[in-house]
């Protein structure tokens, strides 16, 4: 008696993902090289090049994180590791808006600079107010954080530079600057993406 088409289907689909191996996904060092997760494959070429998305609160281990999205990619594989190189991080939108508040002034500043090894990213802080200020406050607020984040990717690496970005660091060195300015409720660096490696 001859197989129906459709069990046919079901059994070499079946065969299929049995012979798939699995992965881990390894973060790079900057993040201790922490487990982001697993992934099957047939082909381990295929593996290369993914781009993979996680919070830093599941990284970490801490929910007050779980705002802070962090992007990966694989760059190759180890043995059963896939290991990964950061691209970029955002923060959630629910949690941008939930810093804005009514009477107070957000400042946002967009600009590419170079780490001391040669690498190029791209930066979005944000500062929000206690209240409203002048634009004149505005234009010394967007000078400071450039000043701050352009030097601090002088003198850092690409590693110390993310690691500083992601984890607040860099958040807090450019609260003390503005914080003579005005009064300021709040800063983030809310966004980075890696534009090129070193030439």
């Amino acid at each position: 008696m001859e197989e129906k088409p459709e069990k046919r289907e079901r059994r070499v689909t079946k065969d299929a993902w049995r012979a798939k191996e699995w992965y881990d996904i390894i973060a790079p060092p900057m993040f201790g090289g922490a487990k982001i997760g697993e992934t099957p494959t047939l082909d381990i070429n295929q593996l290369s090049g993914r781009m993979l998305e996680t919070t830093l609160g599941d990284l970490i281990d801490d929910f007050s994180k779980s705002h802070i999205k962090l992007y990966f990619q694989v760059k190759g594989v180890e043995g059963n590791h896939a290991v990964t190189r950061f691209i970029g991080h955002d923060m959630a939108r629910d949690y941008v808006r939930s810093q804005i508040r009514r009477r107070a002034t957000k400042v946002d500043n967009i600009f590419d600079v170079t780490t001391q090894d040669g690498y190029k990213m791209r930066v979005n802080s944000m500062v929000t107010s206690l209240r409203r200020i002048q634009s004149s406050q505005i234009e010394a607020i967007r000078s400071g954080m450039r000043e701050v984040v352009e030097s601090r990717a002088r003198e850092r690496t690409f590693d110390q530079f993310v690691q500083e970005a992601v984890l607040g660091k860099l958040a807090a060195d450019i609260y003390k600057v503005i914080k003579k300015i005005c009064p300021v409720k709040r800063v983030e660096v809310r966004k980075t993406k890696v534009l090129a490696g070193p030439a």
